[in-house]
């Protein structure tokens, strides 16, 4: 039974307190006949500091059995961290003196598919050189766990989460990548499936058989009267190809036959996190990859991980405390691993993934900033800024130990994020503005410049999300096709000006492969019948490495962005105020096809960043600016923008970056 949330937190501590008591000396001998006297006393330091995100998670998810798996949890932990191998515990170490180290404004990201950039893993480290060029110190592969046979959605239908998909390589070459990057100083992010496995898991394949090892490890009903009532209130993620959270299993039931809660695809099985043996379970996956040598663990579809009957089964309180204890054990065993929250959900909802409560709990250090990623594809389809104010200006602010990660473009498509409160507080229809964005970078807009397509559209409600390249999207593949000189200038500008706030709202800026290069759709994918039903393959087109090697000659498309992108990075390192750990704040300079953000840093000035949506030159007041004058240009698009009278003008598609000396 599950304590009672009007518990007072003082209650839960103090049976914390107590448990810890009683338990210390016990997990303090251990430690140190285990890991040694400086690490067992590192070991039981860590405990300390974690004894509530331990204790309390688990007494608000598993209510009078918190006791005993308050003890089994720290065992866990601690076995983990005698398997932690040396080199990786000096990075630990580092990090523990620095535990801000990825809100540096040196870091900076890639994300690539390991495949489409370099074939498989053990080819990797000879391309690190392209990496470094551009400053990146976070590199990103997307899914490389052993998935299912089949079609197995992108890779997030984890077969194995100790195994690499064998098309990419080994578990040892991912370990050899790990270690080259940690030598050039770069860490290494992986996607980490908590939510569900595909129905091939041995999990799964010894929950079907009755094992009782897995017993409760998923969930099935055997007619539809939950299913049904759950399915009610729970909106459908791929409404058109698996309607519906539950899919019927012949097997499931004891032989019997029963509908098994699969949120996404009918061979995607949601875990039962109900189950406290689930979430050691899973604890035992996180930390045996982590000792491989991964940093960061984007954890996907957190939302999803705690199931109530009546609601939308998204967001939930217990989800946020399942994140907190997962994190707080693996951080026991591996202190130098952040965790990434893939959270696709309203503001509100999101920055509770950062730890942003009403009391603040640590759960992920970094997450996703998808409001400005859509705010930015908004501002360049209307050349107006006043919903990203709006939007981006009622944000809650996220806890100084957490980050956001701002990118242009992911692997994923654009679903369009505009609340309807925020599109009626600037005289806009939510619906009618989020139907403009799909018709507008699907090309069906008259004027439009961009080469999308539709995703997962739903003519019923009109609902559906986009699929494209950045360069596509951004006109450079249009422009190309007409040869347009005017417009493929146009397109280049519009690329660099989506990054040009990337690379300075704050946090972690994510390149997304190919972007530095302004590749364009790949219509390949249409061969490939596994892939062809999946439109959202056309924005990930293999690496061009012939195009990469004219990343030099600026009388090219692709050293023209190349250099442009390199040198946002480079002047970016050089501001303390991109650090992560304090927030942006957008401000109206008296334009409203220009945003205008500022951000102050404990150790800086002040920093303050143009950009102008519209394609013709914008005034903006240049004391709001320029402090007064006392800022000085430290980037640009077209140079020092001069005063006048009071305004400084910013060239149709340009940005300015500001900083106080």
């Amino acid at each position: 039974m599950t304590i009672p949330a009007i518990i007072p937190a003082a209650v839960r501590r103090a049976a914390a307190e107590q448990a810890w008591q009683q338990l210390r000396p016990e997990v303090a001998a251990e430690a140190v006949a285990a890991l040694g006297p400086a690490e067992g006393d590192a070991f039981l330091a860590r405990a300390d500091l974690a004894l509530y995100d331990v204790h309390e998670p688990l007494a608000v998810l598993y209510g009078d059995a918190a006791d005993e798996l308050f003890a089994r949890a720290l065992r866990t932990a601690l076995a983990a961290a005698v398997e932690r191998p040396e080199e990786l515990r000096r990075i630990d170490r580092r990090r523990e003196v620095d535990p801000a180290w990825f809100q540096r404004a040196r870091v900076q990201g890639y994300v690539c598919y390991v495949d489409r950039f370099c074939g498989t893993l053990d080819r990797l480290p000879e391309h690190l050189d392209h990496l470094a060029e551009l400053g990146t110190t976070y590199l990103h592969l997307m899914p490389l766990l052993k998935p299912r046979p089949g079609e197995n959605d992108g890779g997030y239908a984890v077969m194995d989460y100790r195994e690499v998909d064998p098309r990419l390589g080994t578990m040892a070459d991912l370990e050899e990548v790990a270690t080259a990057l940690h030598d050039r100083g770069m860490a290494l992010c992986i996607d980490l499936v908590l939510n569900h496995t595909a129905r091939e898991h041995a999990w799964a394949q010894g929950w079907l058989a009755g094992d009782p090892a897995y017993a409760g490890f998923y969930t099935a009903f055997p007619d539809r009267t939950l299913p049904d009532a759950y399915d009610a209130t729970i909106p459908e993620v791929f409404p058109d190809r698996a309607p519906g959270s539950f899919s019927w299993v012949p097997e499931a039931c004891g032989g019997e036959g029963g509908w098994v809660w699969t949120t996404f695809w009918p061979y995607q099985w949601d875990l039962d996190y109900a189950n406290p043996a689930v979430a050691l379970a899973m604890l035992g996956e996180i930390t045996w990859l982590a000792h491989r040598g991964v940093d960061v663990f984007r954890m996907d579809a957190v939302p999803f991980m705690w199931k109530r009957l009546g609601t939308s089964c998204q967001n939930q309180p217990e989800g946020h405390s399942l994140l907190q204890l997962l994190h707080a054990l693996t951080r026991l065993a591996a202190p130098g691993v952040v965790f990434k929250a893939e959270a696709i959900v309203s503001p509100d909802d999101l920055v509770g993934y950062l730890g942003g409560h009403d009391r603040y709990r640590p759960e992920c250090e970094l997450a996703y900033h998808n409001q400005l990623m859509v705010l930015l594809w908004s501002s360049l389809a209307t050349g107006d800024v006043r919903l990203a104010r709006q939007s981006l200006g009622r944000m809650r602010p996220v806890p100084p130990s957490a980050t956001w990660c701002t990118y242009v473009r992911g692997h994923d498509d654009i679903g369009w994020a505009v609340a309807d409160e925020d599109a009626a507080a600037v005289g806009l229809d939510g619906f009618a503005h989020r139907r403009f964005l799909n018709d507008f970078y699907a090309g069906r807009f008259p004027g439009s410049f961009a080469r999308g397509a539709l995703f997962q559209e739903n003519e019923v409600t009109g609902d559906a999300r986009i699929s494209g390249s950045a360069a596509s999207l951004c006109g450079i593949e249009a422009a190309l096709e007409d040869g347009d000189d005017a417009a493929l200038d146009a397109g280049v500008r519009r690329l660099v000006l989506l990054y040009s706030v990337v690379y300075a709202y704050g946090g972690i800026p994510l390149l997304y492969m190919g972007d530095e290069l302004a590749l364009r759709n790949d219509a390949g994918y249409l061969a490939d019948p596994a892939l062809a039903p999946d439109n959202r393959w056309m924005h990930r087109p293999p690496m061009d490495w012939d195009t990469a090697a004219r990343r030099g000659d600026l009388a090219t498309l692709e050293g023209r962005v190349w250099r442009e992108i390199r040198r946002l990075g480079e002047v970016r390192r050089a501001q303390l105020a991109l650090r992560g750990g304090v927030e942006s704040a957008v401000v109206d300079a008296g334009s409203d096809a220009v945003l205008v953000w500022r951000r102050k840093h404990p150790r800086s000035g002040t920093f303050v960043g143009l950009a102008n949506f519209s394609s013709s030159p914008q005034a903006v007041d240049a004391d709001t600016v320029t402090g007064f004058g006392s800022f000085e240009q430290v980037h640009g698009s077209d140079g020092v923008l001069p005063v006048r009278d009071g305004q400084v003008v910013v060239p149709g598609l340009g940005f300015a970056w500001y900083a106080e000396p």
